[in-house]
């Protein structure tokens, strides 16, 4: 079995299909992909701002000549490290899922930029001025405790990326269910497996390379994070990915991989399901739940604060609700949960 090395930039899986790869693959840094046959080209993906996804393509088009006119770019989900570089291949043609097209709307750029803006102003100690009060309105943000909670520990997740000056780009073609492509000669299926991680997330799978790009169905060396739901559309999603005749496994975040790293995290999703209902079932609540449940089996992985969301998504699905999640509050709380990590790591 063919073995990748987990570095940055672009790395050939096959036969004309490329990774292009960030690691460590925490948050917002992504995944993307190329499949090129002749002149034809494909790019699975764009990047969290405009700065790395130039970098990207200016890569991809001094390795590969066929990079230089992408003729087709899908998105696989809503998410911004997966389509905020969009504007940069707005000459192609763009696809997505039809939902995932719709929730792009939800939270453009420009309003993560304003969003960040205040998560910084509040990690340095300042004062919510009128103005940022009425941008809370604005953002949706409905509690100043659950900014106040959660802003820095947004920064710390994207402080990195520079969400300024970028313009919302949808797709410019939408699908449900399922879509056949063809690069040159070489088939590409889409296949939505959403709501999962995201309402409408896609696989892109190349049968005839036995590659499959997962989009954030699949994180590798990194908890996952449920924002959506169900978890057992998710367990599905995974089920369908190892039906696949296919060798190499490209996620959304970390290291390429096989089925063994699907199957991993399809066992993950079931424990994680289990412990929950437990929990559920006596009367706990969800953030003490998240805190009570063991993951010592997972305890290599990064990022796992994201129990809090995950836990809490699973409340939702156990109780039969299809509530929005609070995604502000959420990451107070995974702040909180982060921060006792920490001091009991720093403690032992």
């Amino acid at each position: 079995m063919k073995h990748w090395t987990y570095r940055k930039g672009l790395h050939e899986v096959g036969n004309g299909v490329y990774a292009y790869l960030q690691p460590d693959g925490s948050w917002g840094w992504s995944n993307a992909g190329l499949v090129v046959d002749g002149d034809a080209s494909l790019l699975v993906d764009t990047l969290f701002d405009l700065k790395l996804t130039r970098e990207m393509l200016e890569t991809m088009r001094k390795a590969i000549p066929a990079a230089n006119r992408i003729g087709t770019v899908i998105n696989t989900h809503a998410n911004g490290d997966h389509c905020y570089g969009n504007e940069l291949v707005a000459d192609s043609e763009i696809i997505s899922s039809r939902r995932t097209a719709e929730e792009m709307t939800e939270l453009p750029p420009g309003q993560f930029a304003k969003l960040m803006a205040l998560a910084q102003v509040l990690k340095a100690g300042g004062s919510l001025s009128r103005m940022f009060g009425s941008l809370m309105g604005t953002l949706g943000i409905k509690s100043l405790e659950a900014l106040a909670k959660g802003g820095p520990f947004v920064v710390d997740c994207f402080g990195s990326f520079d969400f300024n000056g970028i313009t919302l780009t949808l797709p410019t073609r939408t699908f449900d269910g399922r879509l056949e492509l063809t690069v040159g000669q070489k088939p590409v299926h889409l296949i939505e497996v959403g709501p999962a991680h995201t309402r409408g997330d896609t696989l892109v799978y190349l049968p005839s390379e036995r590659t499959v790009f997962t989009g954030d169905i699949l994180f590798i060396e990194g908890h996952p994070i449920v924002w959506e739901g169900p978890v057992s559309n998710w367990i599905r999603a995974c089920d369908h990915i190892l039906a696949m005749d296919v060798e190499a496994v490209v996620p959304g975040h970390g290291p390429i991989t096989t089925l063994d790293g699907v199957r991993q995290l399809k066992g993950y999703l079931e424990y994680l399901t289990i412990e929950a209902r437990k929990r559920f079932d006596a009367g706990m609540k969800a953030y003490d739940a998240a805190c009570d449940i063991a993951l010592d089996a997972y305890a290599s992985w990064k990022d796992r604060e994201r129990i809090v969301v995950n836990v809490d998504t699973l409340y939702r699905d156990f109780r039969g609700k299809a509530a929005k999640p609070h995604a502000v509050k959420l990451f107070g709380d995974m702040a909180r949960y982060h921060a006792s990590q920490s001091a009991t790591h720093a403690r032992s």
